[in-house]
């Protein structure tokens, strides 16, 4: 399989990856914000912003990518 078809597939097992890792995150963020620290719950929402952001572009362009042509 030449180098160039293996790019989609690492591109949606990273995208992948950074979903299930946002989801940890926010489950994190529950936690810590039931134990008092709404600031610090605020702020990791905060950065959680560009995850969301750019999904939508990533979920559209994937399997563009991933389609023979």
């Amino acid at each position: 399989m030449p180098h160039a078809d293996l790019l989609p597939s690492l591109l949606y097992k990273i995208n992948e990856n950074q979903l299930a890792l946002e989801a940890d995150i926010i489950e994190l963020t529950l936690w810590v914000e039931q134990r008092g620290s709404g600031d610090v719950a605020n702020n990791v929402r905060g950065a959680l912003v560009a995850i969301d952001r750019n999904e939508e572009f990533i979920k559209m362009t994937l399997p563009m990518l991933m389609t023979p042509e």
